[in-house]
């Protein structure tokens, strides 16, 4: 290898301890520059900052990657905040299940679709023989919220295990990457490069993953090493916040000091209410005299000294003592100081006030609606640029690829997604809406089924199969559309036989 390769590849996986140590990148901050953007200056104000020109992956790197993932753990056992936070981004993420139709060429595929409900909607694809699909779901998008990541291994399996499709899903936390995989591979820089355990072809695209026989923290004995899997069996889902990033940060990295100077702040107030709530004395005067009262037949004092209080001590003196009782401390400000925390908790986290701490008291009709909305608006962000592409796109892929190895036709045939129903806030007024809606022209009955959680195909067939159920015993309700308008008068007026009560 040429000196220049060496190079190359030395700063390519070296990390530095600071930028300051790098000199790539590092520029000259003019005189203009500092007056014309006041972030940009040096003085005393900004002299707290961290200015860094490292891209995503030399910031995040696996020993941050580590540490971040080991102390959002320990919140999310210990805090009940972090708990929340956790239980609310996966209710509405995954809820009880990103749900799925199997389409040939836009219509739906019945004996593709029989197949798969068989395999997915049972634990029939849980490799670990416990959860569905949507069980599956829910892990992984707890896993990625806390850890960062989460990794889902493609686990083929014999035709004689007498699954409906060949293969299960395993579900993997991020650290079971080998890390220490580093370097060019076949010794030169043209070729491909193996970076934080995962290898990547010369352009740059994943070829596969360096996994660990076993978690690494298991109490199990497991087989050392770590061994490579394709990229093709790997679904590596997490959100990018940056371009090239290739791994993920906890989601709980912008509040995590803030969680433990609370929970500090708590600590700190509760041993002030117990010393206020403790009636304290101070004992002054001469030490040797007896006590007020309380002699054994020997003399001796029956009263013990007495090195601590607790609410409702009484203690005997001696003659010649006084005591003095002190102002105990106050406990002001808790109020103030835990709203303005958890607001600030919940915004670092993307989610609702009152979703993270239950507190409704001084929530409206309106303050509450509109915050919902910008939360689901969020959630539906999280769905359609990261969950479903990463995740349920795999399982797709796998799935055509299952169904192509067992002789099926797969031309043309795609997955559907439909995220779960989200309830309305208030259907009394929301209903109708939809209904205007849909009347005149300005939403979709399909559309308003997907937004509702529902898949249309599957919804208008049940409305199908109801109203021929209808037609068939002769019943009109208010609720068939066909025969009824909104304000229940027939769609179409009787004919004269009708009227007269004759058959045509």
């Amino acid at each position: 290898m040429s000196k220049t390769g060496k190079g190359f590849w030395s700063r390519l996986f070296s990390r530095p301890a600071s930028v300051g140590a790098a000199p790539v990148g590092r520029q000259r901050i003019s005189r203009g520059a500092r007056n014309a953007y006041d972030g940009a200056t040096k003085g005393k104000r900004a002299g707290g900052w961290r200015r860094s020109g490292k891209d995503a992956n030399a910031e995040l790197s696996p020993a941050v990657q580590a540490a971040l993932r080991g102390i959002a753990r320990d919140l999310v056992r210990n805090n009940p905040y972090a708990a929340r936070g956790i239980a609310v981004i996966a209710e509405y993420l995954v809820g009880d299940g990103i749900t799925f139709q199997v389409y040939r060429d836009g219509k739906v595929d019945d004996v593709l679709n029989k197949l798969a409900r068989e395999h997915f909607d049972k634990t029939n694809c849980d490799a670990l023989g416990r959860h569905d699909l949507y069980g599956l779901q829910l892990q992984a998008a707890r896993s990625i919220v806390e850890s960062g990541a989460v990794l889902m291994r493609r686990r083929w399996r014999r035709a004689s295990d007498g699954l409906p499709l060949p293969f299960q899903l395993q579900i993997l936390e991020p650290d079971y990457l080998d890390a220490g995989r580093n370097g060019p591979l076949g010794g030169t820089v043209d070729g491909g490069y193996t970076l934080d355990g995962i290898e990547y072809s010369p352009i740059g695209r994943r070829e596969g993953y360096w996994l660990f026989n076993g978690h690494p923290g298991s109490a199990k004995i497991v087989r050392s090493g770590s061994t490579f899997v394709q990229a093709k069996d790997i679904a590596h889902v997490f959100r990018a916040d940056r371009p090239e990033q290739e791994h993920g940060a906890t989601w709980f990295a912008p509040i995590i000091l803030r969680l433990k100077d609370f929970g500090d702040y708590e600590d700190a107030q509760l041993v002030r209410q117990k010393i206020s709530a403790a009636f304290a004395g101070f004992v002054h005067g001469d030490p040797d005299g007896e006590p007020i009262s309380g002699k054994d037949d020997a003399g001796e004092s029956t009263h013990e000294s007495l090195d601590y209080v607790e609410p409702g001590t009484i203690s005997y003196l001696s003659d010649g003592q006084t005591i003095t009782f002190p102002s105990p401390p106050t406990v002001d400000g808790y109020i103030d100081y835990s709203l303005v925390t958890h607001r600030a908790i919940a915004a670092g986290l993307g989610v609702p006030y009152e979703n993270l701490t239950g507190d409704l008291s001084k929530v409206s009709y309106i303050s509450g609606r509109l915050g919902r909305l910008s939360f689901l608006r969020s959630v539906a962000t999280w769905q359609w640029t990261m969950f479903i592409p990463q995740f349920c796109g795999s399982v797709e892929r796998w799935f055509l690829d299952a169904a192509a190895l067992m002789g099926h036709d797969v031309r043309g045939v795609s997955l559907r997604w439909t995220p779960p129903r989200v309830p309305l806030l208030d259907p009394a007024s929301e209903v109708p809406a939809i209904r205007d809606a849909i009347r005149s022209g300005q939403d979709t009955i399909s559309n308003a089924a997907r937004e509702r959680g529902q898949d249309p195909d599957t919804f208008l067939d049940e409305w199908a199969a109801d109203a021929a159920a209808l037609d068939a015993r002769g019943l009109i309700f208010d609720s068939d559309p066909r025969k009824v308008t909104a304000v229940g008068n027939p769609t179409f007026p009787p004919t004269r036989a009708e009227r007269e009560g004759k058959t045509e």
